[in-house]
């Protein structure tokens, strides 16, 4: 099995920048590279990662596996959310 979170391939998207992010939804997008969290319009989406985007993403450590359904991501930073008062 393949180490890392499994992300279903779909929710991962580049922007017209070239920034590659994970669609947490809710409006909650996230930096594979940097694991920062980010807001995103929606005429900034490009498109959903090629083949060679995801091995470009395997070369810098940041996913350890993909198959034509998931992508296996190391060391994500939690994510955000509000406490209960």
């Amino acid at each position: 099995m393949p180490a890392g979170t499994e992300v279903n391939r779909q929710w991962i998207i580049i922007t017209r920048d070239g920034a590659i992010l994970i669609d947490w939804g809710d409006d909650l997008f996230q930096d594979l590279v940097s694991g920062d969290f980010v807001k995103v319009k929606e005429a900034e989406i490009s498109h959903h990662p090629s083949e060679k985007e995801l091995d470009w993403l395997k070369h810098i450590d940041r996913v350890s596996h993909y198959d034509s359904k998931s992508v296996w991501v190391f060391n994500l930073p939690e994510r955000p959310q509000q406490t209960i008062d």
